[in-house]
């Protein structure tokens, strides 16, 4: 079986696939403190609550956004599972023709993401993550990657909007029964959940008309934590792809094993 690890700001998701078939996944809080055998532990933990033998991981692909702990969790790899990982990074093959000003700056989730939606889906394609931050990515009809557009994420937004004026205080994040608030918690969340659902749309609106200088229609992908909430209001996305990113690794694993 392979293991499949995301490491992002907030989170890390995990997966384990036995060929093309996703078996378990989890996801855990990221902590930079944590030592290789804190995250060993709890791997081992979330793998017996599945089932899963430790001897079954026979290979494991890593990606990060939080450099300090890829060499963590190679040495996760290591020690408890007895396999060498795959880092995705420089070198890595991808087969992505990438056309950003500088590939080395474009994070090697957004690549796995548009690795993983080139697999089920024909481009023109547009990409959304919605997580710590909130990233559009376009992909063009050759399947090349074109670039994207970063925003805050929902949460970092709300902590912000909290942190900075002395009356607000943290709130569910859900969707209101209206837009208009009638008390502070129900405007917050008006605010919150619409504002990101009509700037989710609006920039996809933008990035498709700018793809739309060829016949092909564009595919519009959700996914990430909160993609599964707000896209129920969203009209222009075509489909929410939960595990995007562990997909993309596998994909990757494949080309590089």
């Amino acid at each position: 079986m392979l293991l499949t690890i995301d490491i992002g700001n907030t989170s890390i998701a995990v997966g384990i696939f036995n060929q093309k078939d996703l078996n378990a996944t989890f996801r855990i809080a990221t902590d930079r403190d944590n030592f290789p055998d804190e995250y060993g532990s709890l791997l081992l933990n979330l793998l017996r609550s599945a089932n899963i033998a430790v001897d079954e991981i026979t290979a494991a692909v890593i990606s990060s956004t939080v450099p300090g702990l890829t060499t963590t969790f190679q040495e996760v790899c290591e020690k408890y599972f007895q396999v060498k990982p795959v880092i995705v990074g420089a070198g890595i093959k991808t087969g992505i023709n990438i056309l950003y000003e500088n590939p080395k700056e474009v994070g090697p989730d957004r690549i796995l993401h548009v690795v993983a939606g080139l697999s089920k889906y024909e481009p023109p394609l547009v990409i959304v993550d919605l997580g710590t931050a909130c990233v559009f990515d376009a992909v063009s009809a050759d399947g090349s990657y074109l670039g994207g557009a970063i925003a805050p994420g929902i949460g970092l937004a709300s902590n912000a909007l909290v942190d900075h004026a002395a009356m607000l205080h943290t709130v569910e994040f859900a969707k209101p029964s209206d837009v208009i608030g009638r008390n502070t918690v129900h405007s917050m969340q008006a605010g919150i959940y619409f504002g990101y659902v009509e700037m989710v749309e609006g920039m996809i609106n933008r990035f498709k008309s700018e793809l739309t200088t060829t016949s092909s229609a564009v595919t519009v992908l959700a996914t990430g934590g909160y993609s599964s909430i707000v896209a129920a209001d969203v009209s222009n996305i075509d489909h929410i792809e939960a595990d995007l990113n562990l997909e993309g690794l596998r994909l990757v694993y494949e080309a590089n094993k």
